[in-house]
């Protein structure tokens, strides 16, 4: 008798509502791997070597070991040298600037002209480039499962094989 008035109590909430689902199953034909293409891209490096074009400069001196400046600076330094001293001290002050002047006749001399050449020419340069190789692979992603349910065909993807697709029934009245 309980089971009944349960059974009733269930048919009358279940009219009330103007609905009810019931739930089947369909069993399952076959089941399909499913698998995705995925691309890998590894990157690597390819270098070599390139001749550049530079422009150097070449800052050398030009030395001229020119005896005219050694005359003119003895010349000179002795000139100057005799106007400096008074008495018996002018002749050593003509000597001494003599030789100054020799002195410095000589380092001018020495000195020389800075040259600027400039000329063309060529260093070696790495120049590298980023590559990539690429990969392809397939990888498994689940299954395609196919059931057949009063003629129509249906379908779910799952990650393992299914024996059984849950089906829900609603019934509207």
């Amino acid at each position: 008798m309980k089971k009944i008035t349960i059974i009733l109590a269930m048919a009358f909430i279940a009219l009330q509502a103007n609905s009810f689902t019931i739930t089947d199953k369909a069993k399952v034909t076959h089941s399909k791997p499913i698998y995705k293409t995925v691309i890998k891209r590894a990157p690597y490096q390819e270098c070599w070597d390139e001749e550049v074009p530079v422009r150097r400069y070449d800052n050398s001196y030009e030395k001229n070991s020119n005896p005219l400046g050694i005359i003119i600076g003895s010349v000179a330094g002795g000139i100057i040298g005799h106007q400096v001293g008074k008495g018996r001290g002018k002749d050593f002050a003509t000597v001494g600037g003599a030789l100054i002047g020799t002195v410095v006749g000589h380092n001018l001399s020495q000195r020389g002209h800075k040259r600027r050449n400039s000329y063309r020419d060529y260093d070696t340069v790495q120049r590298c480039e980023t590559k990539y190789t690429k990969s392809s692979m397939e990888k498994f992603v689940g299954y395609k499962n196919i059931a057949y349910y009063n003629g129509k065909k249906i379908v779910k993807r799952s990650q393992r094989k299914l024996r059984y697709i849950p089906i829900n029934i609603t019934i509207h009245y």
